[in-house]
């Protein structure tokens, strides 16, 4: 009963710390952060990405129920995601983009993605983030549909960070990215387990095998990029990932969910 109720404090408080990690939800946790915890409380991504998904699909749903055209639901979900997620991983893909995109070495690329102003790359990667799903989402249109398609995004692209934290070390021994330090093998497993059931259940085992091959390919391009320009990867990277994955499994919805019914 003990052993039980141990794992049952360390399952939560993980939730408790991924939900922290990816949202502006208060969720302290009282266990330490140190020691290899945020790593290893990796595998509860997915689980958190779920519940953004909810929150974006409950605002979308609201918004069509007091008669909004689809295009305007879909924005107003967008907005309740980034706002739900204080645009954590929309900053990360900014940052990226004008880093990779900017200067010409690799020390210059890491300043400037520490720089808090947002450059003409960054600016560009945020309005083709936000139209793609925004135009993926309105051509879904029905909210079942856009429900299973956003908590299929937000779960299955999180569920890769682990992996990619795994693969790819950090490119500086300070920031976000080296702090966490490399998840467990085990966290990995359990973070793409979960991932990869939630997208099969929501938008079918074809369509799920589609988006995995997706996103395991812009994740290993990611990957090449950051580790030639930076030399590894950092928080920004992460995000900017994620955002990627969210893109990616949005379209595949989008594409294959019959007619957004």
């Amino acid at each position: 009963m003990i052993a039980r109720a141990d794992i049952l404090k360390d399952v939560i408080a993980d939730l408790r710390i991924a939900a922290s990690f990816v949202t502006i939800v208060p969720m302290a946790s009282s266990k330490p952060a140190g020691d290899g915890t945020i790593a290893r409380a990796t595998w509860a991504l997915p689980v958190a990405g779920l519940l953004v998904g909810l929150a974006g699909a409950f605002a979308y749903k609201v918004a069509i129920r007091v008669g909004l055209a689809p295009n305007l639901a879909a924005l107003l979900a967008l907005a309740t995601t980034t706002l739900v997620t204080g645009a954590l991983h929309e900053d990360g893909l900014a940052d990226t983009a004008d880093g990779l995109g900017g200067g010409r070495t690799r020390e210059r690329k890491l300043e400037i993605m520490r720089d808090s102003r947002i450059g003409s790359y960054g600016t560009c990667a945020l309005i083709l983030s936000f139209g793609l799903r925004w135009g993926a989402l309105a051509a879904i249109a029905g909210p079942w549909s856009v429900t299973l398609a956003l908590i299929a995004a937000h779960a299955a692209a999180r569920a890769g960070v682990p992996a990619f934290m795994s693969l790819v070390a950090p490119a500086r021994r300070d920031g976000l990215a080296a702090g966490a330090g490399a998840p467990p093998g085990r966290s990995v497993a359990i973070a793409f387990a979960i991932g990869t059931l939630v997208l099969a259940l929501a938008l079918g085992p074809a369509k799920a095998l589609v988006g995995l091959v997706m996103l395991s390919l812009a994740g290993w391009i990611l990957a090449r990029l950051a580790i030639r320009q930076i030399g590894g990867q950092t928080g920004d990277i992460l995000g900017a990932f994620e955002q990627v994955g969210e893109i990616l499994i949005l379209l595949v919805a989008a594409a294959f969910l019959d007619g957004g019914a």
